[in-house]
């Protein structure tokens, strides 16, 4: 219809998808979608199926039932040529880091590019180093291993090596935790710097509400094997659903809310003025 907004493109779509240990149902009946270019978050509570849901969009685990398509691909059938070309379109950054103990931070970065490329290595070194000044660390780090780290350059080196294939879409996994109030608020602030400066689309865990408040475009609550709600965090804070309600009403949602109240009243919407004059 003419002058009506067009839907974003779906980059993940999930639909219909159940997941089953043994007896135990950790997911039944999940459908959602995430848009090209959003940040989407998926929360809930211990045992909600959060990283079983990202395992599976990421090829690591299969479900039982139900349909999961990545940037157009269905992951049910996937062939092993089909599935590497599709890890070169996207970034994961797990939640420990993942980096390899045995090699400084440079060849963690660089190795992705070693994978899947055939590139020279000082061309590889030069990219995984551009990488780590990206994410905010400095060239020295580069020579340094996983174990001289400090929580907050572990993260930022585990995004550099997420970020080393240019991809389309980042997978991040509980990407503040375990650090301090400052690091974390400066990972917020890199999330947000790359999705502007990449068109990035990104998809996360986390238990953070300041960086669900302060990030997210979309949130999933996972809970009771489904999805409870999905929507901006000022819609969700407005839902009365138990499972949704204990992200708002404990003292540490209160504390987010008030703090995103403040915000706001510090730093209002600005006012979009028309482009041209209308006719």
């Amino acid at each position: 219809m003419q002058g009506q907004a067009a839907t974003p493109e779906a980059v993940i779509e999930i639909d219909r998808l159940s997941t089953r240990f043994g007896d135990h149902v950790v997911h039944s009946d999940i459908t959602l979608e995430v848009r090209r270019g959003e940040i989407f978050a998926l929360i809930g509570g211990s045992g909600s199926g959060k990283s079983t849901l990202l395992r599976e969009m990421i090829l690591l685990q299969k479900p039982d039932q139900g349909v999961i398509r990545v940037l157009g691909v269905d992951l049910q059938e996937i062939s092993d040529a089909a599935a590497l070309a599709l890890r070169r379109r996207w970034g994961v950054m797990f939640q420990h880091g993942g980096l390899f103990e045995s090699l400084t931070v440079l060849e963690n970065v660089g190795l992705p590019l070693r994978e899947h490329s055939r590139l020279d290595p000082k061309l590889i070194d030069d990219i995984a180093a551009w990488k780590l000044s990206m994410t905010g660390l400095k060239p020295e780090v580069g020579a340094q291993y996983p174990s001289q780290l400090s929580g907050g350059m572990m993260k930022r080196a585990s995004l550099a090596r997420a970020l080393a294939l240019d991809p389309e879409l980042l997978f991040l996994d509980e990407p503040t935790a375990g650090l301090d109030p400052d690091s974390a608020a400066g990972v917020d602030a890199l999330v947000r710097k790359l999705r502007e400066l990449f068109g990035l689309t990104i998809v996360m865990i986390t238990h953070d509400l300041d960086l669900l408040w302060q990030v997210a475009d979309r949130v999933a609550v996972l809970a009771d094997t489904t999805v409870q709600g999905i929507g901006a965090m000022a819609e969700l804070a407005q839902k009365e659903q138990p499972a949704i309600r204990k992200f708002f009403d404990g003292p540490r949602g209160r504390a987010a809310l008030q703090q995103e109240q403040r915000l706001a009243e510090k730093n209002p919407e600005p006012i979009e003025v028309p482009s041209s004059k209308p006719k």
